[in-house]
């Protein structure tokens, strides 16, 4: 075997076993199960509690898996519109607080910092806190989350 042929045949390899790599790491990084979920619509509240001004953190269960899973999410009173968010930074996946007093979601982990529409104003988060669908049907409140 001549020299040229044998670099060819490594250099093939090499990519061949990168690309296996990087199928297999985006694989990993994002399974398809969470992919394949899709809304569900869990029960939060009555209707008539709803905040009348401000951000009221509400916190749910549901059933997953033959599991309990405690959840929560902060409810937002706009002009007429209510808006539903997850409290989980989109940093490193903390959950944040709503501090009353300065108007803004906290992350306790790195100092990430949202105002009441879920921005990002301060710190290392990539990307606005996560928005989930929020429905009022027959007087009661339901949020979507992916189960």
């Amino acid at each position: 075997m001549k020299r040229r042929d044998f670099l060819k045949k490594v250099i093939k390899a090499f990519f061949l076993t990168l690309t296996a790599f990087i199928f297999s790491a985006s694989i990993y990084i994002y399974p398809s199960n969470i992919r394949k979920r899709r809304f569900h619509y869990i029960y939060l509240m009555d209707e008539d509690d709803l905040p009348k001004k401000g951000v009221r953190k509400i916190e749910f269960h549901y059933e997953r898996e033959h599991r309990i899973v405690n959840s929560r999410v902060f409810v937002v009173a706009g002009n007429d519109k209510f808006t539903a968010f997850s409290p989980v930074c989109t940093h490193l996946g903390c959950l944040v607080n709503w501090d009353n007093n300065k108007k803004e979601f906290l992350c306790p982990c790195h100092g990430g910092k949202y105002n009441a529409s879920g921005e990002v104003i301060a710190g290392p988060p990539p990307k606005p806190l996560t928005r989930l669908p929020l429905e009022i049907k027959d007087g009661k409140v339901y949020v979507g989350i992916k189960v």
